[in-house]
């Protein structure tokens, strides 16, 4: 059986990734970061899903003073409240966590390489690299020819994939994807702020309220709010 790490944070796009490892028949283990990130309520949410689907999940804490400087860590710096044609705009936001995804990819690549797993499976789609320049598909494309050269069993002719399944996919596709696959959504959790509710305010919650309009469904955690609200 081929083995997989899922880079798994708790949200929407990671807990699909999760499943979607899962279907494929890989021996999924799941790895999660503590980062000091606002929304810990996260890390929550990853170790119900995993249970869920009964994967084994591994926390790892970082503890980077330097990713102070994005808003989503730093507490004394405010969540920006975009509109929507903003969020999409293509400039990079304060939320941005300087070389998050290297640092996450990099970790996970050397956990395969030491269990001589296949793949490091994680979510980035369409809309996250529009923002955020480690979640273009040319830099996971460039991060693959780095594996190749620096671990040890692509040294030996065992390649480790970098599978990034939603890449080309909008939310939209990606909420109809998890409902194909019966991800337990009302466990996930998106929201930047954390709390107890979604704040219906960041980039984050207007992204995946979008996703569930345009796809057609009600989100089990939003379904008493209409719907506009976010999006305005």
């Amino acid at each position: 059986m081929k083995k997989a790490i899922v880079i798994f944070s708790g949200g929407l796009d990671s807990s699909v990734c999760l499943a979607w490892a899962v279907n494929k028949g890989y021996k999924t283990i799941a790895i999660t970061f503590d980062y000091n990130q606002r929304h810990k309520r996260e890390n929550k949410s990853a170790k119900k899903i995993a249970k869920y689907f009964k994967v084994p999940l591994y926390k790892i804490k970082l503890d980077f003073p330097w990713l102070k400087s994005s808003s989503l860590v730093d507490k004394n710096k405010s969540i920006p409240d975009l509109k929507f044609s903003q969020i999409i705009s293509g400039k990079i936001p304060s939320t941005y966590v300087p070389g998050r995804n290297l640092v996450f990819s990099s970790i996970a690549v050397s956990f395969a390489d030491a269990i001589d797993a296949d793949a490091v499976i994680s979510g980035p789609n369409a809309i996250d690299y529009s923002g955020y320049p480690d979640c273009r598909p040319e830099f996971y494309r460039a991060l693959e020819k780095a594996v190749d050269k620096g671990a040890k069993n692509p040294a030996y002719g065992k390649k480790i994939k970098l599978l990034t399944p939603l890449i080309k996919m909008s939310k939209a596709e990606i909420v109809k994807l998890a409902f194909k696959l019966k991800v337990p959504l009302e466990y996930t959790w998106s929201c930047y702020r954390g709390g107890n509710k979604p704040c219906g305010k960041c980039d984050s919650c207007k992204l995946r309220a979008k996703g569930f309009k345009d796809a057609g469904f009600i989100d089990p955690l939003n379904s008493k709010i209409s719907v506009e609200k976010f999006l305005s």
